[in-house]
């Protein structure tokens, strides 16, 4: 696919870009160049190749997951500014 100054033009002008006409001859080769690419890469024949999502295998790397007592609820509760045996007391919301 061959790309004109025209067509960077027309991008440029949906970008709201405003572009010198040098920017708009340079834009035009690096564009065309890219779009070279992509078609090079469109005759490549993939038929044989699997379809990946990761480029490398990746597995799960959580921990399983268990209950245990931490001890801290005393140090927690004595942050409180006002508590209640091991619970925090707060003013009553709902009337």
């Amino acid at each position: 696919m061959k790309l004109t100054v025209k067509d960077v033009d027309y991008v440029a002008k949906l970008a709201r870009l405003a572009l010198s006409d040098d920017e708009k001859a340079k834009y035009t080769e690096q564009l065309d160049k890219i779009l070279e690419y992509m078609d090079e890469l469109n005759r490549v024949d993939t038929s044989n190749v699997e379809p990946v999502f990761q480029a490398v295998e990746m597995k799960n790397v959580f921990r399983e997951d268990e209950a245990a007592v931490s001890g801290l609820a005393d140090d927690i509760i004595a942050n409180a500014p006002d508590r209640e045996d091991r619970f925090f007391k707060v003013k009553k919301v709902i009337e």
